[in-house]
């Protein structure tokens, strides 16, 4: 008699299956890029370049993926993230201490949070109109505290900008023979913190589980006596609070402060959202994808310019294309899936 039991490979959900896809593209367009045009990208420090360039990006973008898992939409991201970053320039410029401006920044960003999730869940209003009108609202706000660039003067904070690590035997030897070693900012690892939680959070935590049931289907969710109207305002105050982190993470990586500071973040956070597998229907998305769909959007922004395309629009244009490869990419995996189920 055979007792071996027979394990069951079970199959990759729908949001596996999409964050795997971006990752496979993600390495095959990279590797694709080191064979064509080798020269930086054949040392790590490019993949920490991109990490450095993109920290504040990556922690925006995991806030974005919350709301839109939850099914909904925030477009104040990058607005907000400007109006912290201002606020908290002047706020060192005149006096203030490290650690108050990151409380300060905090504060910006649960404020804008706290008032979105109150508005679109307590209030049903539809949270595209709520948070364009927040997004002017920190457009304005950061208008009137600076028109001209702020540059930060403050040691403390010189210091703290300037601290890196260093991975030496990641690093590369130069033309004239000095090692080199890979750097990494802190924003980076504040990044990576964020996407680590916010992951543990969606994937073992009940919260995160009624996100992905308030996103498929709201009726079900409440029907499974999930609190649709908490764990909807939870998903704009963790949005609001992110982007409150992530606009402290830009001053670390520029140093300075502009009223057009992130112009445009909130639809690259869009874009590396539904690069990573996130449905603008809401229920399947993973902050994993996310992370890999911003690192696909800068890398193919980087091919376009290691192609000699230097010109600004020829980045949109690449980045359109590649927004609308992956809405027909997911339309289609997920209409054959359903087929198969249906089979």
């Amino acid at each position: 008699m055979n007792n071996t039991k027979k394990f069951r490979r079970e199959p990759l959900t729908d949001t596996q299956l999409l964050m795997t896809i971006t990752i496979c593209i993600f390495v095959g367009m990279y590797l694709l890029a080191m064979l064509l045009f080798k020269g930086g990208f054949l040392h790590a420090q490019q993949v920490f370049d991109m990490l450095n360039d993109n920290a504040s990006l990556i922690i925006v973008s995991c806030g974005l993926t919350i709301v839109m898992i939850g099914g909904g939409i925030d477009i104040s991201v990058g607005a907000v993230t400007s109006l912290v970053v201002m606020s908290c320039v002047l706020y060192l410029n005149n006096g203030g201490n490290i650690f108050g401006s990151i409380r300060l920044a905090l504060v910006i960003g649960l404020a804008f949070g706290v008032v979105h999730g109150f508005l679109i869940s307590y209030l049903e209003i539809q949270p595209f109109i709520v948070t364009l009108a927040g997004m002017f609202f920190a457009r304005g706000l950061t208008t009137i505290l600076s028109v001209n660039p702020q540059k930060v003067d403050h040691d403390s904070f010189a210091a703290l900008r300037a601290m890196k690590i260093e991975i030496p035997w990641l690093g590369y030897t130069a033309k004239n023979g000095n090692l080199i070693p890979a750097r990494m900012e802190l924003g980076v690892v504040v990044a990576l913190v964020c996407v680590l939680l916010v992951f543990i959070m969606l994937t073992f935590f009940r919260l995160g589980r009624g996100f992905y049931a308030m996103g498929g289907n709201q009726q079900s969710a409440l029907m499974l006596g999930i609190n649709v109207k908490l764990t909807r305002f939870i998903s704009y105050v963790l949005s609001g609070l992110l982007s409150g982190i992530s606009g402290y993470v830009f001053m670390m990586h520029t140093g300075a402060g502009n009223a057009t500071n992130a112009a445009g973040m909130e639809m690259n956070a869009i874009a590396s959202s539904i690069i990573g597998g996130t449905l603008l229907t809401g229920g399947v998305g993973n902050v994993v994808g996310t992370l890999f769909g911003t690192l696909t959007l800068t890398t193919i922004k980087k091919i376009v310019v290691s192609s000699g395309l230097n010109d600004p629009w020829w980045q949109s244009i690449t980045t359109g294309g590649m927004l609308c490869f992956f809405i027909l990419l997911q339309s289609v995996v997920l209409s054959r899936r359903a087929k198969k189920k249906k089979a």
